[in-house]
């Protein structure tokens, strides 16, 4: 199969890529499984909005100070002054922010937030964006969707991508050849025995580039949600109690229920205070009381995470629920630019599994889904002012390649090996440069 673009991924950054690129250009999609078992679907807090030029600088240094100073501060510039376009997208694209009842957009606030600047919808701003996203990309006719299709690797010859080696859903292998590859291919969740993501997330966009030497970033930067719902069997996905609800009062509190930390430190510090208490108490979990919430704010706002906790036996307007840290989001990934550009000629990465440095070493709340558009938005751009396609490429013969991919449950396999080894390896570089610090 031969395409102009290939994007892996069917999450906002991968749709919101396809949405930018030239109608001319043919584009294909494909998606590990459906196209709404991403984590885009489930983001539960919000996207963040530059409200004016006033809260430039407060939201500027809220970002730089969850990241501990780590951010790369033009990465941080280009998202914030970018944010009021790409809300302006997504409301042409249909997208139901809530409002207030003068019509204006309704904003709130999350934990490390000096200000309410926070867009939503319910407590599904992720599966609102999303779902209006695919609804738009279904519409265009040069965009084929490629559901149950895996990336088992990308194809490059001297450092240039040429498209993907991939396992169809009726089995078979094959290669999708493409002028220029957008690796949007999400999180790492599927490594974690505790995390919010889907479990097929298993990082191979990072696999991928680690095979081929793409240039890899700030690998140790895994983010632990500090408030996700416990359960007795914690197999399945962790369910996750937004942000939001501790910014609109929720409160946490020890075995004798008394309140032990401030709820809205950045989640790395107030994940600390948690597993700090846990150990304390010698307990599996903390409590979190929604009871703070005025009732109609607690039934219009997070009716989703009402809803999943009353099905696991919890009244949230009656008594506590019990939660517990868990992964959640990855800060690292496959080094990009600011137009999304990796170290390998004719292969992007965007969203989760793209670090541009915009988050540092911590993500702040709802910064993720804003990044992910805008920096897809970007590489759409810059895919289109550098296009120069003769129709005359030369592709090399990559038939042979398909002979090392025969074996589909190992290579899924020592793509996980080979993504929780660079993982650990760079966290004991950073320890040993830490015990040098200090």
């Amino acid at each position: 199969m031969k395409t102009d673009i290939l994007i892996i991924g069917s999450g906002c950054s991968g749709l919101y890529c396809a949405l930018h690129l030239p109608a001319k250009m043919q584009i294909t999609m494909i998606t590990k499984s459906d196209l709404e078992s991403s984590d885009s679907f489930l983001a539960q807090g919000g996207i963040c909005m530059l409200k004016d030029e006033a809260d430039y600088e407060d939201y500027f240094e809220d970002t730089m100070r969850a990241g501990h100073y780590e951010n790369d501060r033009t990465s941080v510039e280009i998202m914030i002054r970018s944010s009021g376009q790409v809300i302006r997208d997504l409301l042409s694209y249909g997208v139901d922010f809530q409002r207030e009842k003068d019509g204006r957009l309704a904003f709130t606030k999350e934990g490390a937030h000096s200000d309410k600047r926070i867009l939503f919808h319910k407590d599904i701003t992720g599966k609102e964006i999303t779902q209006k996203l695919l609804e738009q990309v279904k519409k265009r006719p040069n965009i084929r969707l490629l559901e149950h299709t895996v990336m088992l690797d990308i194809i490059s010859r001297e450092n240039r991508c040429y498209g993907a080696a991939v396992r169809k859903a009726n089995g078979m292998t094959g290669i999708i050849r493409a002028s220029r590859t957008i690796l949007a291919t999400g999180g790492i969740g599927g490594l974690y025995r505790h995390s919010t993501n889907f479990r097929h997330l298993t990082g191979d966009g990072v696999a991928a580039a680690l095979r081929h030497k793409v240039a890899l970033y700030n690998m140790s930067y895994v983010q632990i949600h500090p408030t996700t719902l416990w359960t007795a069997d914690q197999q399945e996905r962790s369910f996750l109690i937004s942000e939001s609800v501790r910014g609109e009062g929720a409160r946490l509190y020890d075995k004798q229920m008394r309140r032990f930390v401030n709820e809205l430190l950045p989640r790395d510090e107030l994940t600390a205070a948690i597993q700090a208490q846990m150990k304390k108490d010698d307990t599996a979990f903390v409590w979190e009381d929604l009871r703070p919430i005025p009732p109609k704010e607690l039934q219009t706002h997070f009716p989703n995470i009402i809803a999943h906790c009353a099905a696991m036996g919890y009244d949230v307007a009656k008594e506590c629920i019990p939660v517990v840290p868990a992964q959640h989001y990855f800060m690292g990934g496959i080094r990009t630019d600011g137009h999304s550009r990796t170290s390998m000629e004719q292969l992007y990465a965007v969203g989760e599994t793209a670090c541009n440095g915009v988050h540092g070493k911590n993500r702040l709340a709802s910064n993720s889904l804003l990044e992910s558009l805008v920096f897809a938005k970007r590489a759409a751009q810059d895919i289109a002012s550098s296009w120069k396609r003769s129709g005359t490429e030369v592709w090399p013969d990559m038939s042979a390649d398909l002979k090392r991919y025969e074996n589909y449950e190992q290579l899924m396999e020592e793509n996980k090996v080979l993504v929780r080894q660079e993982i650990k390896a760079a966290a004991a570089k950073d320890e040993s440069k830490n015990r040098k610090e200090y």
